[in-house]
Formats: C-alpha cells, structure tokens, sequence
C-alpha cells in the first residue's frame, strides 16, 4: 500500500515538474531534453531519493520511450526511399566511425586498458543516441529538411554496426571463446537482414493487416507488434530502436498517418520519461574526479561528430547550413553508451568513471549545439524549410 502511494505522488510529482521545464523551455524556443537531464540528475544517487516502484517505473517507461521515439520517425519515411538513402551513405558509415571510434581508442590506449577497454571507449565515443536524435529532429520541426534522411541513414548503420559489435564485446568482456562471439554476430546480423528484407518486399501487406477502423485497436495494433519486434531485436542483440524503427517504415498510407497520430501522445510522455533515466543513472559525485577527462573527450568527439555529419549530408546535396545542423544533431551520445558502460562497467571501472560523465555532457550539449545550428541559418531559408518537405538548403 505504501510503495503504491509513494509511486503515485512521486510520478506525479514529477510530471508536473516536467511540465514546468518544458513550458520554460518552448517559451524562449529551447528542447526540454537538458532541462529533463537535470531533473533526472536531481533524483539520483546523492539526490532526492525515490522509492524503489518510481526508479523501476522510470527505467521500464525508459526503454518504452525509445522504441515509441523510433517507432514514430519511422512513420515518416518509406521503406524504399530509406533503403536508397542508405545505399548511399555507407561511405558516411565508414567515415563517421574512422572519426568517432578514434578518440575513444586512444583514450583507452592511453589510460593502459587492455583490448575489451580500447575496445569499449571506441564503442562509447562511436555511437550517437539514436532516440535523442529522433526527438530532436521532431523538437526542432527538421523531418522535412534535407538532411534528415542522411542523418537517418548514419544513426541505422550506427546500429546496424552495433549488431556487429555488441555480441562481440559482450563475449570478450565475460571471456568467452571467440567462436560464440561470432556465433553471435551472425545471428544478429542474418536476423536484422531478414527484418529489412520483410520490410521491403511485404511492408504494404503488413501495413494492409494492420489498418482497422476503430482507433484503439488500431494503437494496440501497431504499438503491440512494435514491442515485440523490438523485444525479438534486443534478444539477437540487435537494437530495439532498429526492430522498431523498421515497424514504423512497415507501415505506409493511411495506416501509417493514424498510427502517427495516435502515438504521438505516448511517444511524448514516455520520452521525457527516457530523458530523465539518461540523468538518473549518473551520480554527480563519481562524475567529478574524472569530468576534465571527459569534459576534453566530449569537446573532440562533438568536433568529428560534426565533421561526419557534414560529409553525409553533403553527399545528399546539401548546402553548409544544412551540412551544419546534421553534423550537431549527431553529437548526442545515450542509450548506446549507457548499454556498453553497463557490459564492462565493473570489471572496469575507470570506464564507466569517464564515460557515464561523457555522455551525459553530450547529452546536454548536443541539443543546445543542434539548436544553435538551426538560429544561425537566415529567416527566409527557415521559413522555406518549414513550408516544404524537401525545403532545407
């Protein structure tokens, strides 16, 4: 009786409390995303305590948010059109992990760490958080612009070389033989192939199967086979966000526009919810010691994220303005990081003392610096990109 009280006043509490930072922050044109870092910050270790039912509820509504944000940025886009996108970008693929796995490797070269650690901090510095990036593209109202799909295509073949990398370095880090690590990229990487191909070739079927006329169903519908495939996803160690995003290209017409709309909602709830885990799993007091280190290490890496983002949207055409915001709206490092963090963290720990402060610093800077992008570009070219879909410079 007490835990359900305790979790009813605190949930509430805090949803209140996120609405007042969010109301602050669309009042001077700013995401909510840092303001909801904070919060998180604010209630964990060494914070205003929860009981154990709210820490629960936030972690789970966590992973919900992630596969909601993914979910929904796939329903803007169709199969075809993103299967090309990608095709084009896998020289993006190739530069952007060339430019961020480095520093992370070296770094890990340099505090002595063994192969697992190099290969960890590459990891950790490599990939961008794939549903702060989708929430900020829906924030900052950038679906329509013409960069959109080539930072699209970079965060998917980010996770298509997580597939890859996860098995691996979960193997290697509980010492396991290298043939169950191979095992398992194969599996992970047969099982994403297979996904996509369905996606392709059946999706307007699926979409068709989907469709029912009566709105709640329809949400239960789509928001049902979502968790699943996610869920099927995360079990191959291929991401949730990547089952669910390729639900979302699935589904095309009308199916596809209803189902947006009725989740839009739930992705905004369970979203900031997301935001807040990202704070709640740092304790500022471990963060200090090594937050110089970290502090130097965001600074380079949100350097040749930007560099990266750049040579990808400019293969799209793009001109530098546009260049310039998808290079920032790929800063952000999150769930990625947190998950390699958790594989290593304690057999070491000099990691998850650098990274866990790394990544919550991208975290909050990458929203400011992907709003900041999009304020230096002229009023006239904002307006074009407002008013049509392809109408970014």
């Amino acid at each position: 009786m007490h835990d359900t009280v305790g979790l009813l006043l605190e949930i509430g509490a805090l949803l209140v409390v996120l609405t007042i930072l969010g109301g602050l922050a669309r009042r001077v044109s700013l995401s909510p995303i840092p303001l909801y870092l904070l919060t998180g910050l604010a209630l964990g270790d060494g914070g205003l305590p929860l009981v154990p039912a709210a820490h629960e509820f936030i972690e789970s509504g966590a992973i919900v948010g992630v596969v909601l944000l993914l979910l929904t940025l796939g329903l803007e886009f169709s199969i075809g059109e993103f299967a090309s996108s990608m095709r084009r970008h896998l020289p993006s693929a190739w530069v952007d992990m060339a430019f961020n796995a480095t520093p992370g490797a070296l770094v890990g070269w340099l505090l002595g760490l063994d192969f697992v650690g190099i290969l960890a901090m590459a990891g950790i510095t490599y990939i961008s958080s794939s549903g702060v990036v989708s929430r900020l593209l829906t924030d900052l109202r950038r679906l329509g612009n013409r960069e959109t799909p080539a930072v699209l295509s970079v965060l998917v073949l980010e996770d298509f070389a997580m597939a890859a990398y996860l098995p691996l370095l979960a193997v290697l880090a509980a010492g396991g033989a290298w043939w169950h690590a191979v095992v398992g990229i194969v599996v992970a990487m047969a099982a994403l192939a297979f996904a996509f191909l369905a996606a392709y070739r059946w999706g307007h079927r699926v979409a068709g199967i989907m469709n029912h006329p009566d709105s709640e169903l329809l949400l239960l519908r789509v928001l049902g086979v979502a968790l699943i495939v996610a869920g099927l996803a995360e079990y191959v160690h291929v991401s949730a966000a990547v089952g669910a995003f390729l639900v979302g290209l699935t589904l095309t017409g009308e199916t596809g526009e209803r189902a947006r709309e009725l989740l839009s909602p739930l992705r905004d709830l369970f979203a900031a919810i997301f935001f807040v885990s990202i704070g709640l799993m740092v304790d500022p007091a471990s963060m200090i010691p090594m937050l110089p280190l970290a502090i130097a290490l965001a600074v380079v890496t949100a350097a040749t994220k930007v560099v990266s983002g750049m040579y990808a949207a400019g293969r799209e055409g793009v001109a530098r303005r546009g260049q310039l915001r998808a290079g920032t709206a790929l800063i952000v490092r999150g769930e990625f990081s947190l998950v390699i963090i958790a594989l290593v963290g304690e057999s070491i720990p000099v990691i998850e003392s650098i990274a866990m402060p790394y990544v919550f610093v991208l975290a909050f800077l990458g929203p400011v610096a992907t709003l900041l992008s999009g304020r230096a570009t002229p009023r006239r070219a904002r307006h074009r990109a407002g008013s049509s879909p392809g109408g970014s410079p």
